[in-house]
């Protein structure tokens, strides 16, 4: 099947086997290894990209499902020479050990914070009608898809809420 799909702001037409997910496409195919193939089962978020920015686990995902999408992987959200915030956040506050995360824990955060500001609700709003409460629980609950073998949440933490310009 033919698809377009725009990676990191490039379009691409592709032939793809309906059966390809969209990691694989993304690093088999187009050579984008910075996502990472973690559990292949949707629980560990290792795989976390950006769709039209909202975060999937693109494990879990048919690349032919994305024609006219704009995916969004880490290689696309920021470069060395201009770090995107939370890039930056988490290189200051250490928040990664051995690294093999990181890449879907950055995702998910920069994706996190559109949905602060949309005022989506996570599982730990308490109220509906307030404003959003940013606490080291609601951050946790939204990032628990994404799993850090090395435990380095309480540097994650401290990095989303610093891009949030809080005190860590």
């Amino acid at each position: 099947m033919q698809a377009t799909i725009t990676v990191n702001g490039e379009p691409r037409t592709l032939d793809l086997d309906p059966r390809t997910t969209l990691l694989d496409l993304l690093r088999e195919r187009l050579g984008l290894t910075g996502t990472k193939k973690g559990c292949d089962h949707g629980q560990c978020g290792a795989c976390t990209v950006l769709v039209n920015g909202v975060r999937i686990n693109s494990c879990l995902s048919l690349a032919v499902m994305h024609d006219g999408d704009e995916v969004t992987t880490i290689e696309g959200l920021g470069t060395p020479e201009r770090l995107h915030p939370v890039q930056k956040a988490f290189l200051e506050h250490d928040a990664f050990q051995c690294g093999y995360c990181t890449p879907g824990q950055i995702c998910s955060a920069a994706a996190l914070l559109k949905e602060l500001e949309a005022g989506w609700p996570s599982q730990e709003t308490a109220d509906l009608t307030a404003p959003l409460a940013v606490t080291d629980d609601e951050l946790r609950e939204r990032m628990s898809g994404n799993i850090c073998r090395c435990s380095a949440y309480p540097q994650i933490i401290a990095a989303i809420k610093d891009v949030l310009g809080e005190t860590a």
